[in-house]
């Protein structure tokens, strides 16, 4: 007698999410690195096609929906994030992803992010940073740095920079965290942690405009400087980096201010580095203001502090409750509440 057996479950790979289209970026582009996480991500995840959708405003990022076999809507510059939170408030049962850069999320989107972020809508938002306008022909962005050249800035940008994650945290977001285009296996691991978290989720990926911005990032991202310009948190553990893994941070004495360390010199042990806890808002705050050359960048988690519910869990409660007091009929209605009669 012959047992029939189901077949073996394959495994998705990147390639079940990639479309028919043309990948189209200036070759060298960090976007290309970014897309082939976003699409490991997907496979690690198992996300279904059907029920994943990636939303874009405008710029070079904005193309990633024409390049993953899931739905997606192009729309346009800024107003990705509201857009997002109709799809989700319409349909609460879809994934949505929300891709934009720096000038459009930061500048025009400005508004729209921060109130993505206050209602802590379920959304993933993926945010690339390269501290330019690459599809305009290289402006200088709201993060650009002070001095940045450029055709709107040609005698050096005089603006303060803004700051992704000192913004994510002002306005109230419950998980901010970043990565690096090049970081292949850091990515996706943020990526998974920002899609497990229930609200809204940022991640700010730096990423590199090899035409307009090139290097932006090199004191923190090449190989050379990268071990001790850089610090991958992880919650619970020691906050150490560096090539031997001997450098740490602490909060200066009577101060509430981080300062980097090394092991063995004037006393200093393990116990005297701070542990990354990363429900604590005040230290993400510290944690997103570093940088080089004194302070590592920060990369992971950030902040993760869920709410007890998100924002569209709360519409859609709020709804049921509404039906459920509703009146048996229009005369009920019509009759319900502050009425009077005119003589």
């Amino acid at each position: 007698m012959n047992i029939a057996t189901a077949p073996a479950k394959t495994a998705k790979t990147a390639k079940d999410y990639a479309s028919d289209q043309e990948v189209r970026w200036c070759p060298g582009c960090g976007d290309y690195a970014i897309l082939k996480a976003v699409q490991k991500t997907l496979a690690d995840l198992e996300a279904d096609t059907a029920k994943t959708v990636f939303i874009s405003g405008i710029g070079c990022a904005a193309r990633f929906p024409y390049y993953l076999s899931t739905y997606g809507f192009h729309t346009i510059h800024g107003r990705a994030p509201a857009i997002a939170t109709g799809v989700k408030l319409t349909n609460p049962e879809l994934d949505v992803w929300v891709v934009s850069g720096d000038g459009d999320s930061l500048s025009i989107g400005g508004n729209h992010l921060l109130h993505v972020l206050r209602r802590n809508v379920d959304l993933q938002l993926l945010l690339f940073n390269n501290e330019i306008y690459g599809l305009t022909k290289g402006q200088y962005s709201p993060t650009s740095r002070v001095g940045t050249r450029s055709p709107s800035t040609p005698g050096g940008s005089l603006d303060t920079p803004v700051s992704a994650g000192s913004f994510a945290l002002g306005a109230g977001a419950r998980f901010f965290a970043r990565s690096v285009d090049t970081l292949q296996k850091h990515l996706p691991e943020v990526l998974k942690r920002a899609r497990a978290h229930r609200g809204a989720s940022l991640v700010e990926i730096f990423q590199n405009c090899l035409v307009y911005n090139d290097n932006a990032f090199g004191d923190f991202t090449d190989r050379a400087v990268a071990a001790d310009a850089q610090i991958h948190l992880e919650h619970g553990k020691p906050m150490l980096f560096g090539k031997e893994g001997n450098r740490g941070l602490r909060l200066k004495p009577g101060r509430l201010a981080l300062e980097a360390v090394t092991l063995g010199e004037d006393g200093i042990g393990e116990a005297d580095i701070l542990v990354h806890d990363e429900t604590d808002r005040a230290m993400a705050g510290l944690l997103a203001a570093m940088q080089p050359p004194h302070l590592p960048v920060a990369l992971g988690v950030l902040f993760c502090d869920p709410a007890p519910s998100s924002y569209e869990a709360s519409v859609v409660e709020e709804v049921k409750a509404v039906h459920r007091a509703r009146p048996a009929s229009l005369a009920d209605l019509l009759h319900k509440g502050h009425t009077w009669t005119v003589g």
